[in-house]
């Protein structure tokens, strides 16, 4: 007795790998726009602070476009479902500190993840007539 799951669901994916930030960084980020509408999470994007937002951004547009192009989805209904990221190589180099010491620099690598859906709508509940 299997039961059969929906595959039909609308969902659009776009991944950016060797994003130049640590994942520590990212999740901040990621966490304010999930839930949020994609017009809205890039107007949130645009007007952020942080350096890394510019790749979050992109992300972003390039799912919108996969959307657009590959599954003719509306645009105006996209909302994004899920944003995480994860860890990539971890590039090491080492500065030269006093009396023959060497200190260990860390420049992390990470990949973003962004997953869109079409917003159904939904139908309003018709209340019956109190009797």
């Amino acid at each position: 007795m299997s039961k059969k799951k929906d595959i039909d669901l609308k969902l659009v994916r776009s991944i950016n790998k060797n994003v130049r930030s640590s994942v520590r960084k990212l999740k901040p980020i990621l966490k304010s726009i999930v839930g949020k509408k994609v017009e809205i999470a890039i107007r949130d994007l645009s007007f952020s602070e942080k350096r890394i937002s510019k790749d979050v951004k992109k992300t972003i547009s390039s799912a919108v476009s996969n959307a657009e192009n590959n599954f003719q989805y509306d645009i105006d209904n996209l909302v994004v479902k899920e944003a995480f990221c994860g860890k990539q190589v971890i590039m090491k180099r080492f500065r030269a500190r006093a009396k023959g010491r060497a200190a260990e620099i860390m420049k992390p690598y990470s990949n973003v993840t962004i997953v869109l859906s079409e917003q159904m709508k939904q139908k309003e509940k018709e209340h019956g007539t109190k009797s």
